[in-house]
């Protein structure tokens, strides 16, 4: 299936050095800091411009000039098809998908979908933070399983998430690949949690959507519905372009649900209260589907640069470490070797902008997004080597 017009152009035509101003958009990430000089490495959205093709069809979407509802456009299920197979080699069915606006909604639907109040939801952390409170706002307790660090890898310690399992856990929920520890997640590591749901019958629920940043070349992610029939059965997978493409602004997101029932049930917890997608987020993403290829391999390329940047610059910092990124563009680094009381703020009055481990469960860590431009990130991490060694 051809990919776009650009699949073999190089990756020249593709400026991720440039740094775009984003002062005066209202963004979330650089406001924080407005009027400091603070450089802000925390949110994952990237700074840079999103797909010259993405940028043309909404272009053109808004040279039509009528912006009434919209419901997802038949060209846009096939891409996302076509998409699915291609990159994952999973045969997905158009009744399957359930567009969502955001992939955090999708996370508190999925909550409301399995079980009820008082019930159990499993998860890894450290962890995206709306892993831990979607349980919590659907009336679910939330079970936390700390991953292990061996040999300088992330792994799941299963003896550990075997014994924390009652007969009130309901729910699996896996963050694939994860953040913030940068793990894609391997077929036997898959197959592992897969066996463990379907001998404690647990619902799966996997957010996918670092699916398409996986840095290490030649390895391919692996959506753990596509294992198994039987797996596909109990597994809600929820995916977007967002953070791919850098089009989180736009609110566009699907499950993929292969069940009848569970689907059924997962658009009756959405109700009434879940807004549709927005029309230009369907707009974005099927042009990012179609033609963003190139422009993905190209940015793919320089994130392996500024990950192994990073990774150098901090682990010969003294008191810092951090382990190998396979995917996503977000660093986790220990800072407790440094004695840092409140590392966050420490490397904020250094002027430098990181999120907070213990938002994600795990005090004495900072996560650091490498989504940028060399140049700035050059600069972040020189005012963190000398926030450390003066």
């Amino acid at each position: 299936m051809q990919r776009g017009c650009m699949a073999d152009t190089k990756d020249s035509i593709f400026d991720f050095d440039t740094i775009v101003d984003r002062s005066a958009t209202s963004s979330e990430k650089w406001e924080k800091y407005r009027g400091r000089d603070i450089i802000p490495l925390w949110v994952a959205d990237m700074d840079f411009r999103s797909p010259p093709a993405v940028i043309a069809a909404l272009h053109k979407r808004i040279e039509h000039g009528v912006f009434g509802y919209t419901h997802a456009p038949p060209t846009l299920v096939e891409a996302v098809l076509e998409h699915l197979e291609r990159d994952f080699g999973w045969q997905v069915q158009p009744k399957w998908l359930v567009w969502l606006p955001g992939l955090v909604c999708g996370l508190n639907v999925l909550a409301r979908t399995v079980g009820e109040p008082g019930d159990e939801v499993i998860t890894f952390t450290p962890v995206y933070p709306p892993f831990m409170s979607a349980p919590t706002l659907s009336e679910r307790v939330t079970v936390k399983v700390p991953l292990q660090l061996v040999a300088g890898r992330w792994v799941a310690d299963m003896a550990a998430l075997e014994r924390a399992i009652t007969p009130r856990t309901k729910l699996l929920l896996l963050c694939s690949p994860h953040n913030p520890v940068g793990r894609a997640w391997t077929r036997a590591e898959l197959l592992q949690f897969a066996d463990v749901a379907e001998r404690r019958d647990l619902i799966i629920g996997s957010d996918d959507i670092h699916a398409g940043l996986i840095l290490d070349e030649g390895i391919r992610h692996l959506p753990i519905a596509t294992l198994s029939p039987e797996t596909a059965r109990r597994t809600i997978t929820l995916l977007a372009p967002s953070k791919t493409y850098n089009i989180p602004g736009l609110g566009c997101s699907f499950a993929v649900i292969s069940d009848p029932q569970l689907r059924k049930k997962f658009i009756t917890a959405a109700g009434r209260i879940v807004p549709h997608v927005n029309l230009l987020g369907f707009t974005a993403t099927e042009a990012a589907y179609r033609f963003g290829e190139a422009w993905r391999q190209a940015l793919l390329r320089y994130l392996r640069g500024n990950r192994d940047l990073v990774e150098a610059e901090i682990n010969s910092i003294p008191g810092l470490s951090a382990t190998h990124v396979e995917a996503t563009y977000l660093a986790w680094i220990d800072t407790r070797a440094a004695g840092i009381e409140n590392p966050a703020g420490f490397f904020e009055k250094a002027g430098v902008g990181l999120s907070d481990g213990a938002d994600f469960d795990a005090p004495g860590f900072v996560r650091l997004n490498f989504g940028c431009s060399r140049s700035l990130l050059r600069t972040a991490l020189k005012r963190m080597r000398t926030a450390i060694t003066t």
